[in-house]
Formats: C-alpha cells, structure tokens, sequence
C-alpha cells in the first residue's frame, strides 16, 4: 500500500512511524498509527477519529504513540 493509504507520519521521531488511513464515508476521518518493530511484526498503537481535530489530533497522538512503541520494544531513548 502506498499513499494515500498509507504514509510516514511527518513531525514524528521515528523515521519507521507510520499511518493508515482506511475509507470514511465523509463525516469520520479515522487514523490507525502503526510501525514495524524489529522483527517486522506489525505494531498497532493508537487509532481514532481526527475528524474537526487536525492539527491537534496529531499533536497528541504522536508522542502517545512514539511511547508506546519505546515502552514496547523496550527502547528508552527519548
């Protein structure tokens, strides 16, 4: 899959940061952020409806989920 289903998330510190954007039918815009550990196991982080949320949405969600794949594989560089 490639754009615009998926793409590198931009503002995150993990290059390997990645989101799904599945179809909506207009009024959600749900988001499902996801990276490949270091065996190539897909990881699902966090997903939500970003819908009248933009900028904001990322803001949050980014860092959320920047921890949880560090708390997952153990990494605790920040």
């Amino acid at each position: 899959m490639g754009r615009p289903l998926v793409d590198r998330l931009k503002g995150s510190e993990l290059h390997h940061l990645k989101e799904l954007r599945p179809g909506s039918g207009g009024r959600s815009e749900i988001r499902i952020i996801f990276a490949f550990d270091p065996a190539r196991s897909a990881l699902l982080l966090l997903g939500g409806d970003k819908a009248g949320n933009w900028e904001r949405w990322y803001r949050d969600n980014i860092p959320l989920a920047e921890q949880l794949y560090r708390d997952y594989t153990g990494d605790t560089e920040d």
